[in-house]
């Protein structure tokens, strides 16, 4: 080895490194912006959660009760009526966890020291987001028992026993985190492959000169875009198929909804993402370059999207900025699809918002091939 070579060597691709700013900006902002995103935003700590209340005892001891548990910071209390309109925001994802207080839970809370079977309280929680539901589920239990031992010890009728917690689970009664995933997984590999893949194959016939000899002959711009997106989307919608039938008969994971519902909309954002691969491809001069952005891309889609770690326990600022991904809104749909079965009417509005940036980025994308012609 002759290290005199090895030296020039390593000097020339320090110096053509340090030339190229793109790759230095990544280098250096990338592990400082996943540092503080990990550790500042992506946390399993319950914080701010929407806590929804039906308080059918109005008593002292079951207002002290809510007061406590929005006093730490921990849950926002929001009352509601009934529990029929409780569990529809639940449902809806409006709250996170719930809790039910008795007509008689005054009462019983005060008897629990000498008498009989201890006063109970109803804790509900979606079930879909396990690690997030353990969390919350722990947390109302410590401040439950905390507070009862307080209300008891004002009222100077010693510890007691204490109060019940009964929980319930919706739609994941065993908190199993495999249907989390495997619905959240549909979101990562329909965004980060579909918009790797395409922006590197469009680059490449860039640099080979194709894509330059397709623009010159008759074929319109919309001709162009369609040609590049349809037969990749149709190979991409056959491995979502392919997803689900592996999801179920391997991990046995079905989609509680319907599966034809959730090809169709899988396949219309598969056309989304692929129009985000078209504009990276067109701000790429090299193969490279599109590689390094579409990983670039994928950091806040895995962070911020909801795949891997719950959007409701994000800080609230972050969580406007997750809705500007057109990920988020699918990895919602999917997962509302395979873990509540819900159908078109009410994933409306995500459908919609999904239909806004397919046309927005189609959009920019028919314009960057048109503006090369």
């Amino acid at each position: 080895m002759n290290w005199r070579r090895l030296r020039t060597l390593i000097r020339r691709e320090i110096l053509a490194t340090f030339r190229d700013p793109f790759t230095m900006t990544i280098l250096v902002t990338v592990p400082l912006a996943a540092l503080l995103v990990f550790g500042f935003v992506l946390s399993t700590e319950v914080k701010g959660l929407r806590l929804g209340v039906v308080d059918a005892a109005r008593s002292s001891a079951s207002r002290r009760l809510i007061a406590e548990l929005g006093a730490k910071g921990t849950f926002v209390p929001q009352p509601f009526n009934t529990r029929a309109a409780l569990e529809a925001a639940l449902v809806a994802g409006n709250i996170s966890a719930a809790i039910v207080i008795p007509p008689d839970f005054d009462r019983d809370l005060r008897a629990a020291g000498v008498a009989r079977e201890r006063p109970q309280v109803q804790v509900i929680y979606d079930g879909g987001e396990a690690t997030l539901a353990g969390n919350a589920e722990g947390f109302l239990r410590t401040l439950i028992a905390n507070t009862s031992a307080a209300v008891l010890a004002d009222d100077g009728v010693g510890a007691g026993r204490g109060i019940e917690v009964v929980t319930r689970a919706l739609f994941n009664p065993t908190l199993d985190g495999t249907p989390f995933m495997v619905s959240g997984t549909f979101g990562f590999v329909l965004s980060f492959l579909t918009v790797l893949i395409t922006a590197v194959s469009i680059v490449t016939e860039k640099i080979t000169g194709t894509f330059e000899q397709l623009q010159v002959t008759p074929a319109t711009s919309l001709e162009i875009l369609l040609g590049k997106i349809l037969p990749m989307g149709a190979v991409f919608a056959l491995d979502v198929v392919l997803m689900v039938l592996v999801a179920g008969l391997v991990l046995h994971v079905w989609p509680r909804g319907s599966v034809v519902f959730f090809v169709l909309v899988s396949s219309f954002y598969v056309l989304v993402s692929l129009g985000l691969g078209l504009i990276i491809s067109a701000t790429s001069a090299t193969a490279a370059e599109a590689v390094q952005k579409s990983v670039l891309f994928s950091i806040p889609l895995v962070q911020l999207s909801g795949f891997a770690f719950p959007i409701r326990s994000m800080p609230r600022f972050v969580q406007w900025i997750a809705e500007v991904f057109p990920a988020t809104h699918y990895i919602r749909v999917s997962r509302a699809i395979y873990m509540r079965g819900e159908g078109p009417i009410t994933l409306l509005p995500e459908l919609a918002l999904l239909l806004l940036f397919g046309i927005l980025l189609v959009g920019y994308a028919l314009r960057t091939i048109e503006a090369r012609r």
